[in-house]
């Protein structure tokens, strides 16, 4: 029976009625008003502190309808979007909360720009290919009256994904689903793939996929500066500072099944300005949590997953950072101008940079393997041990290759089934969730952030279902698993 309210309180259609809520009739975090309250009474007072010309312009609005927390791709992507699908223009109010204005530990502007159809879930592949002809008319979509077109530079190479004896039944079934549903992607024999690409030494390989369409990558920051100039065009705040608290209201029902849960809403987030103690109490309906690597914190914040373990307010958001490197190589001999992104069955992958014989690359590591998340410092050695070898093997080009830099992001990974989180949260009705893609979120960001504000502003999926995707999912085991990530 639990399971059955699970999917009674999911349902987005009563959850898409918060941007007309102001307040609940329930207990508010009093604990954390008073002070505010006083401090908002005192400055009134003779000998307050009350100065009439003190510059608030850094500050976040007092009120709002949407709280952003990310200003990523897929924070900006959702902003965009509840804007551009309002009913009225200038209908729904939006403040993106970004901390590392920089974006130097950003996943969006460290990331190689990939993006590929070919996945073995459906919803995956549907999310790609309209991402993708979101790119090839961008401007269509992001353009600015008086500023310059965007170029986001789409190299429309492919994708070649090589396959073991082990793993090539697997490929078969992904590329039918991928075909099903709109993508174009062949088969290739070891002897079709030595003809087409004579650099590469197919020893091991048993099948490959290759991307006729749609694939290949992009200039991620173009994108990410595209949307942020387009959503202030729009009017969407945008907001240099970190969420650090929410205060909530509560309320206690009983499910079917006789077990009682608490169901929150989020009134009120607490921004710490940057670089400054001062703080912002924004009110506002709805939430949502786009903090990519850091979502996990973020829901911990609210109280999601703070509740007896096996129940479903005690279940966490699955979402931890996960550093990758990406390496830069020279190679003067190396594979020419028609050369796709290569996935070998290894694990490692790597693509052309530029025309001056460039490559970027590097491989996920095992779960033994995985390096501390604490910092984004570079780990040489593993790429002379763990990538180097695989990629020499693959094309014997790379024996005389050169690195010539590197770096590390991170990747918003889904512990759970590497799969995203997207829509509201049962039990934390108004906070609604555009995380944990495991490395293809950006690729995806332009249809994401169009389902989570059409949940937002319709309470349902309009155009791509998205609900195997849904928070209730981990408590109830139901994983959705996608087999294509490296």
């Amino acid at each position: 029976m639990l399971r059955g309210a699970l999917r009674f309180r999911a349902d987005p259609g009563l959850l898409g009625r918060g941007l007309n809520t102001r307040r609940g009739g329930s207990t508010l975090d009093w604990a954390g008003k008073v002070p505010e309250i006083k401090k908002k009474i005192q400055s009134l007072l003779p000998g307050g502190d009350w100065n009439p010309l003190y510059d608030t312009s850094h500050l976040p609005p007092e009120r709002t309808d949407v709280v952003i927390v990310g200003g990523g791709v897929l924070g900006l992507s959702v902003a965009y979007w509840l804007k551009r699908l309002e009913k009225q223009r200038g209908a729904i109010q939006v403040l993106v909360v970004e901390r590392d204005h920089t974006y130097s530990r950003a996943s969006t502007a460290l990331s190689v720009g990939g993006i590929r159809q070919q996945f073995s879930l459906p919803e995956n592949i549907q999310l790609s290919l309209f991402s993708v002809d979101f790119l090839r008319n961008i401007n269509d979509y992001l353009a600015v009256v008086d500023d310059p077109p965007l170029d986001v530079q789409f190299n429309p190479s492919g994708y070649l994904l090589l396959a073991s004896e082990k793993s090539a039944a697997m490929m078969e079934k992904n590329v039918k689903v991928q075909r099903q549903e709109g993508a174009k992607v062949c088969l290739m024999s070891p002897e079709q793939l030595q003809n087409k690409f004579p650099w590469i030494n197919t020893e091991g390989v048993a099948l490959a996929s290759y991307g006729l369409e749609g694939e290949g990558w992009f200039d991620p920051w173009c994108l990410l500066q595209g949307l942020q100039r387009k959503i202030q065009s729009m009017g969407v705040v945008f907001c240099r500072g970190e969420v650090t608290r929410f205060i909530s209201s509560s309320n206690h029902m009983e499910t079917a099944s006789g077990e009682e849960v608490t169901l929150k809403r989020i009134h009120e987030v607490h921004v710490k300005m940057d670089h400054s103690l001062e703080y912002q109490p924004v009110e506002c309906a709805i939430v949502i949590n786009a903090a990519g690597a850091w979502s996990g914190q973020i829901a911990e914040l609210a109280g999601i997953g703070k509740g007896p373990p096996g129940t479903l307010q005690g279940t966490k958001l699955p979402v931890e950072p996960r550093k990758r490197y990406v390496y830069l190589w020279h190679c003067p001999q190396g594979p020419g101008l028609e050369t796709p992104l290569v996935a070998d069955s290894s694990g490692a992958y790597f693509r052309r940079e530029g025309l001056g014989n460039n490559y970027l690359g590097g491989r996920s590591p095992t779960e033994e393997e995985e390096p501390d998340p604490g910092n984004l410092e570079v780990d040489h050695g593993f790429f002379q041990d763990k990538v180097w070898p695989h990629l020499a093997q693959r094309v014997p080009a790379f024996e005389n290759l050169k690195v010539r830099s590197a770096w590390a992001g991170y990747y918003d990974y889904n512990t759970f089934d590497q799969n995203g989180v997207v829509g509201p949260h049962p039990l934390v009705v108004n906070m609604y969730f555009a995380t944990g893609f495991s490395g293809h979120g950006l690729q995806q960001a332009p249809a994401v952030g169009r389902a989570v504000a059409e949940l937002v502003l319709e309470g349902h999926f309009q155009t791509i279902n998205l609900s195997s995707f849904f928070f209730s999912r981990f408590h109830l085991g139901e994983k959705v698993k996608e087999h294509n990530i490296f």
